[in-house]
């Protein structure tokens, strides 16, 4: 009796490249290999303690998203598509054996705008099901116990815009862009390419299903760390399993897509105020909180100005923002005329710079003038002198730069 030889795990992922490429444009030759073998791995999903999330978002309507979605839905592990589903629905079709993939189409209208704070247990479900043992509890009232409820599932999210930061940073995340009319695919109809999608992921579940325990062991070398190692992981031990050019691909696609997305992410207000006091700091060792609210108020393209419903980001809310770094004001004794003053020292800001924030850039600097420093009277440690930011002058005198 002769046993049927193993699949090609390079030549099956060749075949998922060869549809995604026919059916939809992606915005590069990285983002295909991701898309491809984030499909893969949803057929090995028993194998991971980490289960990545997939997010194909578009600036615009008719960039794609759908489509790459359809495609996933044909090709990935038990399917489950839903659009604006409740977090009771999906929770009962996750299971601790064998669970679903979940495709949540029209992502936008549940985590944007009004929506997205009636939504945050959603969130919460989707961010707990990225890594495996994070059940979600609640007690039972009829059998008076209490219930755990299983998260852990892949999940591809797509819709307009960014997704809730913390759904990002557990995804390999896909920027669509519109097609221009130089660029053709092949038009997509489910009824007659259905079928062919569906032996596709029968191909890939042939392929990994019988190497669950190798991939369970597995220990790939990454080219990340923290999180987004964990997140790749999955993606990078299908391409080693595969071998030929594919694990070569696949870090290259980990390094060139965690490299864009952190490039293109959206800060919260707590550390997108963090990163601005450091760019009013420049080199002062203290400042007034008046002088430095002034000087985030006059950062080209910030937020501060027009922060708290248009009144501009005040002091307490400043303060408010910088706690959660152990941040806070203190009485601070400058030279006439300001006197003694509520200000920060440069040095409460250093460690939580050096371990939240992205790279300087060399030109982050806001001008100053003139010669200034705090009084050696009432300040706890010596300071170098430093200079002040000039006091801001109305919008119409400021020039390009925002400054006065």
């Amino acid at each position: 009796m002769t046993h049927p030889e193993p699949p090609d795990g390079a030549a099956v992922l060749d075949r998922l490249h060869a549809v995604l490429i026919k059916y939809v444009i992606l915005p590069s030759a990285e983002a295909i290999d991701a898309a491809v073998l984030w499909i893969a791995s949803t057929h090995a999903q028993d194998a991971w303690t980490h289960a990545p999330r997939l997010v194909i978002k578009a600036p615009e309507k008719r960039c794609g998203k759908s489509r790459l979605l359809d495609v996933v839905d044909g090709t990935c592990y038990r399917p489950f598509m839903t659009v604006n589903s409740s977090t009771a629905a999906i929770c009962r079709s996750i299971t601790d054996a064998d669970p679903p993939t979940i495709l949540l189409d029209e992502a936008d209208t549940v985590f944007g705008g009004k929506a997205a704070e009636s939504n945050e247990e959603l969130r919460g479900l989707l961010n707990a099901g990225h890594q495996r043992g994070r059940p979600m509890t609640r007690w039972d009232h009829q059998k008076k116990e209490l219930e755990r409820i299983p998260t852990f599932a892949m999940a591809a999210l797509a819709g307009i815009g960014s997704m809730p930061d913390t759904i990002e940073d557990r995804a390999v995340v896909v920027k669509m862009r519109r097609r221009t009319a130089s660029e053709k695919v092949a038009p997509f109809r489910s009824r007659r390419d259905g079928p062919a999608l569906r032996q596709l992921a029968a191909d890939l579940t042939a392929w990994l299903r019988p190497n669950l325990t190798e991939l369970e062991n597995a220990e790939p070398a990454m080219p990340l760390e923290d999180r987004a190692a964990d997140t790749w992981e999955p993606l990078i031990a299908v391409a080693d399993l595969a071998g030929g050019n594919w694990p070569g691909r696949a870090r290259r696609a980990a390094q060139t897509m965690n490299a864009a997305r952190e490039g293109d992410t959206e800060f919260s207000d707590r550390l997108r105020v963090l990163i601005d006091c450091r760019t009013v700091f420049a080199n002062f060792d203290a400042l007034p909180s008046t002088v430095l609210l002034d000087g985030l108020k006059a950062l080209p393209e910030s937020p501060w100005a027009e922060y708290n419903g248009g009144t501009g980001l005040t002091s307490m809310k400043l303060s408010g923002l910088l706690r959660e770094y152990e941040i806070t004001s203190q009485n601070i004794r400058f030279p006439p005329p300001t006197g003694q003053v509520k200000g920060f020292h440069r040095e409460g800001f250093t460690d939580a710079w050096a371990r939240y924030c992205p790279p300087a850039d060399p030109g982050e600097s806001v001008e100053p003038s003139q010669p200034y420093q705090p009084s050696q009277d009432g300040v706890s440690a010596a300071h170098t002198p430093v200079r002040l930011l000039r006091p801001v002058r109305p919008e119409s005198s400021r020039d390009q730069t925002g400054t006065a």
